[in-house]
């Protein structure tokens, strides 16, 4: 396994990033090596277009993201959109429900490179304050009613674990709702997750022939991370991410990117003295 045959993905909260929101020098001289080497990096992460763009800057994405958890494909040195797919129009009518029922409860609906916000608290406000845009603050009727990508619902945890119970009982037809941090609790089309993300990118790029590696660390990271030849978790990584993963790495704060590229060093420097023995 050569460095120039690596594709690494990896999730951006809770992963690449810090608690504090920062992408450690390590990681940063990590990625570039691997680059350097031939190897391919981008994120695959929950966050739209405005709140990526800040990580996508920071690295200086070369090649297109995973963002809205799968549900589409952005070139960030294009600024355009490769591929995305929409939540249907009934989604509408169950955002109305959870509001009357959740009355504290936030709502993101996101739309294109748009932010559109119809109810705000506290963990809200610290969410969008990470982004460089201000966005649309508005009356959930006041949204154009097509290409709605992703919503996102927000509150505290124990409001989480009430919305999760209440959306099953539901049973909400067309949408795939995904618990992406403790926090968050989002709505995204039906049999879109990062796993289908990821391979929509590879479909895209057609880097069927690579060696795809995937990093994650929260539930909404699951299927990437069967879809990857080598799926990683990091140690902070809830438990039912661990399981799946093949590979477990240190935490997000103590250079987790750095860990898997010099794992990945190590496998191609054995494989390079079998060869030559």
């Amino acid at each position: 396994m050569n460095l120039n045959n690596i594709f690494l993905i990896a999730d951006a909260d809770g992963t690449l990033l810090t608690d504090d929101k920062r992408i450690l020098e390590k990681d940063k001289s990590a990625i570039r090596e691997l680059t350097r080497s031939g190897g391919l990096f981008t994120i695959a992460t929950g966050r739209g277009v405005s709140l990526a763009r800040v990580v996508a800057e920071n690295l200086k994405l070369k090649i297109p993201a995973v963002i809205f958890n799968g549900a589409a494909v952005y070139d960030f040195k294009q600024d355009k959109f490769l591929w995305q797919c929409a939540l249907p129009k009934s989604v509408k009518e169950y955002i109305k429900l959870l509001m009357e029922k959740f009355p504290t409860l936030a709502i993101e609906i996101l739309r294109d490179d748009e932010v559109y916000v119809t109810r705000t608290n506290a963990r809200e406000e610290e969410h969008i304050a990470f982004g460089n845009t201000e966005p649309v603050r508005c009356g959930l009727d006041e949204i154009p009613e097509y290409g709605w990508i992703k919503a996102l619902l927000i509150d505290e945890p124990e409001t989480i674990d009430e919305v999760i119970l209440f959306s099953k009982k539901k049973r909400f037809k067309g949408v795939h709702m995904v618990r992406s941090a403790p926090i968050f609790y989002e709505m995204l089309p039906s049999g879109i997750n990062k796993g289908t993300g990821l391979k929509k990118l590879l479909e895209i790029m057609e880097l069927h022939d690579k060696y795809t590696v995937a990093m994650g660390d929260f539930m909404n990271d699951i299927e990437m991370l069967r879809q990857a030849d080598l799926g990683v978790a990091v140690e902070n990584a809830e438990d039912v991410v661990k399981a799946v993963a093949k590979l477990i790495v240190c935490d997000n704060n103590s250079g987790a990117v750095y860990n898997v590229i010099e794992h990945l060093k190590a496998k191609s420097k054995t494989k390079q003295r079998k060869e030559k023995s």
